[in-house]
């Protein structure tokens, strides 16, 4: 017999926790990838056809706990083949969901479980991989939150999602995804951004953990927060030493930023411009906490990943291509070392456990967002010292980032620029491990 949505749904709601030996919780989810009609600008009457998870725009939000089995069973109800990657997570590379690298394409109308241990708390997504510049931004997207084995000092916790969609004056989206002129220079953006809050209350006084999930396909969000004063406590996930002062952020498509604040006021997110800011989102305050009182923002505890030794080695990747790019290798638009698209051979083969200095240079006129799979590394600043430990670095245009990674995954991983449009474009490889 096979399964509908509806049965398929039914058979763990949103998330069931079932009991296991000793005292690990096993968690387990269902999503449904699925043609969706939402409201995508608020306050307007017209409707979207998009894709989603669930019937919805974002897909739900998957919780679960650090170090606890997770089991998400995926059914594909699109007419087209699609995969789920989950962003961020050091999971075993079979569960990676990247086509032709870690699986098959999952063929419409079948489901495919994932299974893995999430080894760090934080803030991660999960988005399709497959004509992911398509599927992403028509809406196959959603947060994945893993939390702290103790419970973190706030009154609330709210996961928002960045996006941009190009969309025409009926609401529905312009599907130029592969225009060769976006994917040759920013990659394709949108006309209309917008936060993405959940249904939740602050009130004035709250101390609010805010997870910031950049999910647009090509868009780099420079934002600035009204009504709340704090510290960030993490990138891409994983937890700061030292709780740092804020200002204006920026944030890549696929990175993440959490941060500890404190609300005196709405909660206004907008997006500064040349000329000026737009608002994409705002959560007004409903009356005040009186019980909370003022203390210090403490960091949230750190990865159990120790630091990396001293590099075995040390190697260069460099970005080509694009408009007023110059010559690079293979037959599409950019390229990694010379070499466009994924190639038969990986890149680089890494014995496990290896740790190697790896110097990202951009020889291009865009910036873009590297994103290595199954890993964080530690971005290096330019004293040499180690910096931020990430999944997802922002090199600017005709600018160098150094990192350094301990490559202690085994697998087949995927290196590439998550401007999607710049991936299809041939900005993508792989290394080997073990």
């Amino acid at each position: 017999m096979t399964m509908d949505r509806r049965q398929f749904l039914a058979t763990s709601a949103a998330a069931t926790i079932l009991p296991s030996l000793g005292s690990a919780k096993y968690y387990e989810h269902n999503l449904v990838a699925e043609p969706i009609v939402t409201s995508l600008v608020p306050g307007y009457d017209f409707k979207t056809e998009m894709l989603g998870f669930n019937g919805s725009f974002p897909g739900p939000e998957i919780r679960t706990q650090v170090g606890q089995p997770l089991k998400v069973n995926v059914r594909n109800n699109l007419d087209e083949g699609t995969a789920v990657h989950w962003h961020g997570i050091r999971l075993p590379n079979a569960m990676d969901g990247v086509p032709m690298l870690t699986q098959d394409i999952q063929e419409p109308y079948t489901t495919k479980s994932y299974e893995f241990v999430p080894p760090d708390a934080g803030t991660y997504w999960y988005h399709s991989h497959y004509n992911s510049l398509e599927q992403v931004a028509r809406g196959l997207i959603g947060p994945l939150i893993v939390e702290e084995a103790s419970q973190i000092d706030v009154d609330e916790d709210i996961t928002i999602i960045l996006s941009d969609w190009l969309m025409n004056n009926d609401g529905q989206l312009i599907e130029e995804f592969s225009d060769m002129h976006s994917v040759a220079h920013a990659g394709f953006m949108g006309n209309y951004a917008r936060a993405i809050f959940p249904q939740t209350k602050i009130h004035m006084g709250d101390r609010v953990r805010l997870r910031l999930i950049n999910s647009a396909t090509n868009r780099i969000f420079p934002l600035k927060l009204s009504g709340v004063e704090g510290k960030i406590v993490a990138f891409d996930g994983m937890a700061l030493e030292t709780p740092r002062d804020f200002e204006d952020i920026i944030i890549a498509p696929a990175q993440r930023v959490d941060l500890i604040v404190d609300v005196s006021d709405n909660l206004i997110i907008d997006q500064l411009l040349r000329d000026g800011f737009f608002r994409l989102g705002e959560l007004p305050i409903e009356g005040e906490n009186l019980q909370r009182k003022v203390s210090p923002i403490e960091a949230l505890p750190k990865s159990t990943k120790p630091k990396p030794s001293s590099p075995n080695r040390e190697l260069e990747l460099v970005m080509m291509g694009g408009a007023m790019g110059g010559a690079h290798g293979g037959d599409n638009i950019w390229s990694l070392n010379n070499v466009s698209d994924m190639p038969a051979q990986p890149c680089e083969t890494f014995d496990k456990n290896e740790t190697v200095k790896i110097k990202l240079v951009n020889q291009t006129a865009f910036p873009h967002a590297m994103h290595l799979h199954g890993h964080h590394f530690y971005e290096l600043n330019d004293n040499g010292e180690v910096g931020d430990f990430r999944d997802t670095t922002l090199i600017g245009a005709r600018g160098s980032q150094d990192i350094l990674c301990c490559f202690d995954n085994p697998g087949n991983w995927m290196l590439h620029c998550h401007m999607l449009s710049h991936s299809m474009g041939g900005m993508k490889t792989w290394v080997k491990v073990g």
